[in-house]
């Protein structure tokens, strides 16, 4: 097995989780045609979980990745293990009532617990641990916020959540906050190693650098790779952040949304190991991560502070820099200990409209196509909650938690409602770039190392200026539902603002919903 590329990811910045890992194992392409009992598409943490919980139960499952395991959104989360969610318990109550909200917590609680018994059963070394989480005001946070969390977080069944003066942390002040015991955090690369390990232990095949073109669902379920191969199944797992296999209907009731992280060196010991959250808007998120002297182990004299936060529409940002920044300037007016900046990273989240994940059936599909979708801040949980509710589904159990994330749910609600028009009139409102002059009007004006839409008559064309001056173009257009893309200059990518679709400077596909790579210019 070869070490993986690290910067092969979503985006071109590098997280704090390759440099610090063992090199990962790769796979080798599908080549020809194989039958399974289960394909998964995917092999970040929802697809490589969900082969590994089918190969428990005695399934032939089989695995395609377009790049390397971890090679998308996986790779770049701060790796949080949480049941303190980010729509809080207030707002789950409302909108799913009492014992939705009870669910909610027992789902990620149970999916937290799950991890503990994986890394234990398969003795994964993936720096896991059980901490505290601490959910505080920011300087105009309202306590009344802090009171109506604690009942409802108890009402949930979170009984030993509790309401402090402060987190008493060590080089950080919270003020009023709740605590939220037996949190959890991991090295998210480690983690997928091992559980990579596992699956193929179990007789499980992984394929990587394998794009699925098609999706077939019924009697002749499987999987078309671009190079023809196929895979046929009894089911197919979707596990691809965002499913491409369904065109509108699941990109109407989630959007995509990019977070932004940044690595502060610390010394050791200076702030308390533990979970943070405030209830800004957007907020922020923090943890620390352990940094090991190199591959034969020790310790540093330092730890790495993740920060992550100032969240945006996807595709909608025109200086991504500037978030950065103010993270950097936010952390280091809160944590004093900070003595340098090391990481800087960005990446996505799908954030649905009434605040729960997706996994289940596939909404107007055939009943053995299933999702793992909408995991807003919570892709570790919700990457391993989902694949619980599918194994049931799969082998046809019940599931307690099914109903509740339910990709064909509807929630008529006020406040779902509310944020389900918002959002669509938003992407509505994105299609007006087609009858734009575009970003610039000539090629001259694109500087190197940055890119820019041009309209060429009724042409919408991206323009992309390499390092070297050589001019690289491709349509504008996305092939998923037609919106215009925009300049991402941070990643240097082509993102599309309607439904989170991106691709490279050269106009070649990193994520769905999109399912090929931006069209050339005839």
């Amino acid at each position: 097995m070869a070490s993986v590329n690290p910067t092969r990811t979503s985006g071109v910045t590098q997280t704090s989780w390759f440099p610090t890992a063992d090199s990962l194992p790769t796979f080798s392409k599908l080549t020809e045609s194989i039958a399974a009992d289960v394909v998964v598409v995917g092999a970040g943490i929802a697809g490589l979980t969900t082969a590994y919980l089918l190969g428990r139960e005695g399934q032939k499952v089989v695995v395609l990745e377009d790049g390397e395991i971890a090679s998308g959104e996986s790779g770049r989360t701060t790796a949080h293990l949480s049941f303190a969610l980010d729509d809080r318990y207030t707002t789950l109550e409302q909108l799913f009532g009492k014992e939705g909200a009870r669910l909610a917590a027992d789902s990620h609680r149970s999916a937290v617990d799950t991890i503990e018994e994986i890394v234990q059963r398969e003795k994964i070394d993936c720096d896991f641990e059980r901490l505290n989480g601490y959910l505080y005001l920011p300087k105009d946070g309202k306590v009344k916020e802090l009171d109506q969390e604690l009942e409802a977080a108890h009402r949930a069944g979170l009984t030993d959540v509790q309401r402090l003066p402060d987190a008493g942390a060590q080089g950080f002040t919270t003020g009023e906050c709740l605590v939220f015991p037996n949190q959890g955090q991991f090295h998210i690369l480690k983690y997928l190693s091992g559980l990579a390990e596992a699956i193929t232990r179990q007789g499980g095949q992984i394929f990587t650098n394998t794009h699925a073109s098609e999706v077939k669902g019924g009697s002749n379920a499987g999987v078309t790779t671009t190079e023809g191969c196929e895979v046929t199944a009894n089911a197919v797992v979707i596990a691809t952040n965002t499913p491409f296999n369904d065109r509108v209907v699941m990109h109407t009731k989630q959007h995509p949304y990019r977070t932004y992280v940044i690595g502060a060196r610390v010394p050791k010991g200076s702030v308390t190991t533990a979970l943070y959250w405030d209830t800004a808007d957007p907020y922020h998120y923090i943890r620390l991560q352990k940094v090991d002297a190199g591959p034969r182990g020790g310790q540093t004299d330092y730890d790495l502070l993740l920060v992550g936060g100032e969240d945006h529409k996807t595709g909608q940002e025109p200086n991504p820099e500037d978030h950065l920044q103010c993270l950097e300037d936010w952390t280091r007016e809160n944590f004093p200990s900070v003595k340098s900046i090391d990481y800087r990273w960005s990446g996505q989240v799908m954030e649905p409209v009434d605040g729960l994940a997706y996994a289940g059936r596939n909404p107007l599909d055939d009943d053995n196509v299933y999702i793992i979708t909408g995991d807003s801040g919570h892709g570790m949980t919700h990457g391993t909650l989902g694949p619980i509710i599918i194994t049931d589904l799969i082998l046809g159990r019940e599931n307690p938690w099914a109903k509740l994330y339910d990709p064909g749910r509807v929630t008529v609600k006020l406040e779902s409602i509310k944020e389900y028009v918002t959002e669509n009139l938003n992407v509505a409102a994105e299609y007006t770039e087609l009858l734009t002059g575009g970003d610039v009007s000539k090629v001259e004006d694109v500087a190197p190392g940055t890119g820019a839409v041009i309209g060429r008559g009724p042409l919408k064309v991206a323009v992309y200026r390499d390092p070297k001056g050589e001019v690289h173009e491709c349509s504008a257009v996305c092939p998923h539902l037609h919106c215009i893309v925009h300049w991402n200059s941070l990643e240097t990518s082509w993102d599309c603002p309607c439904h989170g679709s991106r691709f490279d400077a050269y106009g070649k596909l990193l994520a769905g919903p999109a399912n090929e790579d931006l069209a050339k210019v005839e």
